[in-house]
C-alpha cells in the first residue's frame, strides 16, 4: 500500500530533507558551470544569463511550494515563502562573499547589469506592498497589481539587456574587479549539449524541491509554527538551498558576476511568487489575505537589496571581518527580522 509523503515518521522526514539537500548541493554546484558555459556560448553575458538561467531554475521548487498553498488557501505560506525566500537569498551572498577571502565580492563583481537588477528587485517589491495598500479590487479572483508585476518583470529585463549592450557609464576598473570575459573552453563545447545537460538539472532540481517541501512540511507540522514562521523559517530556506550552492560555486569558479546576478535576478523572478500565488488563490486578492507580518519581510528584503546595491556602488575592498560593509548590514537585517518572527512581530 502506497506510503504518502506527508504521512513518513518524523526521522524519515529528516532523512530525506537530508537526502534531498545533498542532492542539490551537487547538482547546483555541476549547474553554475553549466550556466557559466551558456552565458558564453550564447552571448547573453553572466549578469543575465544568472536571472534568466541560474536565478529561475534555483527557484523552482518555491515557486511550486507557493503556488500548491495558494491552491490549498493558504495564502500567508505562499507569500511568506515567496518574500522570506528573498530575504534568505540576498543573506547567501554574504555566506559567498567569505569564500572570496582576497576582495570584497562586492568590489570584484560591481556590473551595470547587476546593479540594474537591484533596482528593478526593489521595484517590484515596492509593487507588492502597493497592492496590499491599495483598493481590494479582483478580477476573476485577480488583483490588478498582478498583470502589472509581470509586465514590469519583463520590461525590466530589457531595460536592464539594453543597459549592459549599450551602457552609458562603467564602474571603475580595479586590479580586483572581475570582469565577464567569455572563456575560450567554453566556446568548444556542443550548444545542444549544454541545454540538454541544463534541462535535465533543472528537472532534477524541481523533483528534489517537491520532495524537499514534502519533508519540510512534515517537519513543520510536529513543531507547531505559524505559516508566515513556515514560510520565512522554514521553507524558503530549504528551497532556496540551491541558490547558496550556485553562489559559492560561482565564486569558487571566478565567476563573481554570475554569483550575483543570479541571486539578485533570482530575487526579482520570485517576486513573480506573488503574482502566481494571486492567480491561485481562489479566495480573492492574495495581497489582501496576508498579514502585516509577512509585509514587514516584504519591507525588509527592500531595505537588504538597497543595501546591497549602495555596497555594488560603494565598492569597498575589505570591511569588518573580511567582508564588505554591506554584508554585515545584511546579517543585521535578517537575523532582526527573525527575532521579530520568533519574539512577535507586528499585529495584522
Amino acid at each position: 500500500m502506497p506510503v504518502s509523503l506527508e504521512s513518513l515518521p518524523l526521522p524519515w522526514s529528516i532523512g530525506l530533507f537530508s537526502l534531498c539537500a545533498l542532492v542539490i548541493g551537487v547538482i547546483g554546484t555541476r549547474l553554475t558551470h553549466v550556466v557559466d558555459d551558456l552565458a558564453d556560448r550564447t552571448g547573453l553575458g553572466e549578469a543575465i544569463a544568472g536571472a534568466l538561467l541560474l536565478g529561475a531554475t534555483t527557484s523552482l521548487s518555491g515557486s511550486v511550494l507557493s503556488i500548491t498553498a495558494s491552491l490549498e488557501g493558504q495564502a500567508e505560506l505562499a507569500v511568506s515563502n515567496a518574500v522570506g525566500g528573498i530575504a534568505v537569498q540576498t543573506l547567501f551572498l554574504t555566506v559567498a562573499d567569505m569564500f572570496l577571502r582576497r576582495v570584497n565580492l562586492e568590489h570584484a563583481a560591481a556590473s551595470i547589469g547587476n546593479m540594474m537588477q537591484g533596482s528593478l528587485l526593489v521595484c517590484m517589491l515596492g509593487l507588492i506592498l502597493v497592492g496590499a495598500f491599495s483598493p481590494d479590487w479582483t478580477f476573476w479572483s485577480i488583483h490588478p497589481i498582478t498583470p502589472i508585476l509581470l509586465v514590469v518583470y519583463l520590461y525590466g529585463l530589457h531595460v536592464v539587456d539594453v543597459a549592459q549592450a549599450t551602457p552609458m557609464w562603467q564602474p571603475a576598473r580595479t586590479r580586483e574587479t572581475r570582469e565577464d570575459v567569455p572563456d575560450e573552453e567554453a566556446k568548444q563545447r556542443s550548444l545542444v549539449s549544454l541545454w540538454l545537460a541544463f534541462a535535465v538539472m533543472a528537472l532534477i532540481l524541481g523533483v528534489t524541491g517537491w520532495l524537499l517541501q514534502r519533508s519540510a512540511t512534515v517537519i513543520s507540522q510536529e513543531t507547531g509554527l505559524g505559516q508566515v514562521a513556515v514560510g520565512v523559517l522554514l521553507t524558503s530556506v530549504t528551497t532556496s538551498l540551491p541558490e547558496l550552492v550556485t553562489s559559492v560555486a560561482a565564486v569558487r569558479r571566478g565567476a563573481l558576476t554570475l554569483a550575483v546576478g543570479g541571486i539578485i535576478g533570482g530575487n526579482a523572478y520570485d517576486t513573480l511568487f506573488t503574482a502566481m500565488s494571486d492567480v491561485a488563490y481562489r479566495e480573492g486578492s492574495v495581497y489582501h489575505a496576508i498579514s502585516n507580518e509577512t509585509l514587514l519581510w516584504v519591507a525588509i528584503s527592500m531595505v537588504m537589496t538597497g543595501v546591497l546595491i549602495m555596497g555594488l556602488i560603494r565598492r569597498e575592498k575589505r570591511g569588518p571581518g573580511h567582508i564588505g560593509f554591506e554584508s554585515v548590514a545584511i546579517m543585521a537585517l535578517y537575523l532582526a527580522g527573525v527575532a521579530m518572527v520568533i519574539f512577535g512581530g507586528p499585529a495584522g
